[in-house]
């Protein structure tokens, strides 16, 4: 059964620090192996010169997978992360961004995901990610 959005929602007002939940996240879209989240673009999430910050970017790419492999099993899990790599494509300024997750291995011990950040008002990549995590229950 798909998770709905509103389900995901509630695994992000659950279960992230004070911090994560200032970026604004919100889910605009779920499905079996993936998610889409938007963060609201923000002036307080700007570096010198007005681009969003890359540490902004990355906690959104960790966010988003922890709910993409929550929809992929069905329900939130502990787990933590192991790896995330991340490359940085072009600046985003004045604009929301688009965080899809898309889980490309689901295991019983570990998970694979790789992220895509869009700008949205350009439609361009902002930047990608690829996380492992470990599933701890």
């Amino acid at each position: 059964m798909t998770m709905t959005s509103a389900e995901a929602d509630k695994i992000l007002s659950a279960n992230f620090a004070p911090w994560v939940l200032q970026l604004g996240l919100t889910v605009e879209g779920v499905a079996d192996d993936r998610v889409i989240l938007r963060m609201p673009w923000s002036d307080a999430l700007a570096r010198e010169g007005g681009a969003l910050s890359g540490q902004a970017l990355m906690a959104a790419a960790d966010t988003a997978t922890v709910i993409a492999v929550s929809a992929a099993r069905g329900a939130y899990g502990p787990m933590t992360t192991v790896q995330q790599s991340t490359s940085f494509q072009r600046a985003v300024t004045g604009s929301d961004v688009l965080i899809e997750a898309v889980v490309t291995k689901l295991g019983r011990r570990m998970a694979f995901a790789d992220i895509a950040m869009t700008d949205e008002s350009s439609g361009e990549i902002a930047a990608r990610a690829s996380t492992v995590y470990a599933l701890l229950g």
